[in-house]
């Protein structure tokens, strides 16, 4: 038997011993097939993708790894934004990245454990990326969707999956977690069908007394820089808790949806519901009245900002889109198939007692240039929370009022 040989200086020797009887061809395929699957890259979630023309012909639920450039942020079923995107909660993907026809396009829902490393609002960066994105192909927006997903990469690289890098969500943080619970029977739906969609989802709410509503209000609208304070809506201004009532100065209930509006006044129901209601002057709340909303007017002395004429109100520009919203969530949760009247938004002022708000144009003007901040973020969760077991859904979706409205 021949020694074995001596290693040059700074090599190493693969010494392998084969069993007598092993094929030495079988060897080498196996060597080659491990040597390839070293060298060779894998896809997001480990399957061949697909191109986006392929994803819109394949709507049949089942799920695919598609690649495609990240062209603009879905809003409704034929309108995709490349800009001032309003959420993080969709994308829409093509096959080019200059491509504008929305019928080319793949629509994506970005579910809470993605949104902070892919939503657009958050990531402007991403639009012109090239993905790959994992779920079930099926329609979002009524349109060719890929919903629930499991994975996002960037492509060629390593997923970002749900089973190996989850971002946690709790009921208890304002305005995320709820699109796989609380609004999934109306994702992907547009127009009259995810208006009643939302109304069966937020119709079941607790209701309060009037009376409650004076104890409700002191912790939805509680001053973030002072707790023995509320802020009041109008006015901005933040006064005592205790200084409710029906004195000039006293602080007394809004009700944004004017009650003469549908003529439900206080009783439980629409004229309790804390959605709408606010904390307001209640000077300032009687010379509002049951106007509807509009541009213009003359100011208000006791409420800066706010400008007021015979038949509409302006209020200051940091609630506008609050107001908005608010007005939004009434005429969806009153339908009229519950024992209420059924509340509508129009594009008129001087509505009377008309069951109709407007002006609808502007509302959705004040919505737009007025997104959700944080105090009305932390309001509508203590109102899921703590009192209505309802959300706002213009608060958590702002996107779904140009579907419903624009």
């Amino acid at each position: 038997m021949r020694p074995p040989c001596a290693a040059a200086p700074g090599r190493r020797h693969l010494i392998v011993r084969l069993r007598p009887l092993l094929n030495p061809l079988a060897v080498v395929v196996s060597v080659t097939a491990v040597a390839a699957a070293l060298l060779i890259p894998t896809a997001a979630a480990g399957a061949t993708p697909i191109t986006v023309a392929q994803a819109i012909g394949q709507q049949n639920g089942a799920s695919a790894t598609v690649r495609g450039y990240v062209v603009g942020q879905p809003t409704a079923t034929n309108t995709v934004v490349r800009s001032d995107f309003p959420s993080d909660y969709a994308l829409a993907l093509a096959d080019s990245p200059t491509q504008t026809s929305t019928s080319q396009m793949l629509y994506v829902q970005v579910t809470s454990a993605f949104r902070a490393q892919w939503g657009l609002r958050t990531n402007p960066g991403v639009l012109g990326k090239r993905i790959d994105v994992t779920g079930p192909l099926k329609a979002y927006f009524s349109h060719p969707g890929l919903t629930s997903p499991t994975a996002f990469a960037f492509a060629g690289t390593t997923p970002t999956s749900t089973t190996t890098a989850p971002t946690a969500t709790s009921t208890t943080t304002p305005g995320g977690g709820y699109d796989d619970t609380y609004y999934r029977n109306a994702l992907g739906k547009t127009g009259a069908s995810l208006k009643t969609a939302l109304n069966g989802i937020i119709r079941t709410n607790t209701k309060l007394s009037y009376d409650q509503v004076w104890e409700a209000l002191k912790v939805t609208d509680q001053d973030p820089n002072n707790s023995a304070n509320v802020i009041l809506l109008y006015t901005g201004r933040s006064q005592s808790k205790t200084t409710n009532g029906g004195d000039p100065d006293d602080w007394n209930r809004e009700h944004v949806w004017a009650k003469s509006h549908g003529d439900f006044g206080t009783a439980t129901g629409p004229g309790t519901d804390i959605h709408h209601l606010r904390p307001t002057d209640v000077s300032v709340n009687a010379e509002r009245g049951n106007k509807d909303f509009d541009l213009g007017g003359s100011p208000v002395a006791e409420a800066p900002g706010n400008y007021t004429d015979a038949d509409s109100w302006e209020p200051r520009n940091a609630v506008k889109g609050d107001v908005a919203r608010m007005l939004f969530y009434m005429a969806v949760r009153y339908e009229g198939n519950d024992g209420y009247p059924n509340l509508e938004m129009n594009n008129n002022v001087n509505n009377g007692s008309a069951p109709y708000h407007g002006r609808l144009s502007v509302l959705l003007q004040w919505h737009a240039q007025d997104p959700p901040d944080a105090f009305e973020k932390r309001r509508n969760q203590v109102i899921y929370d703590r009192y209505q077991r309802n959300r706002n859904p213009f608060v958590d979706h702002p996107e779904w009022a140009a579907s419903i409205w624009g």
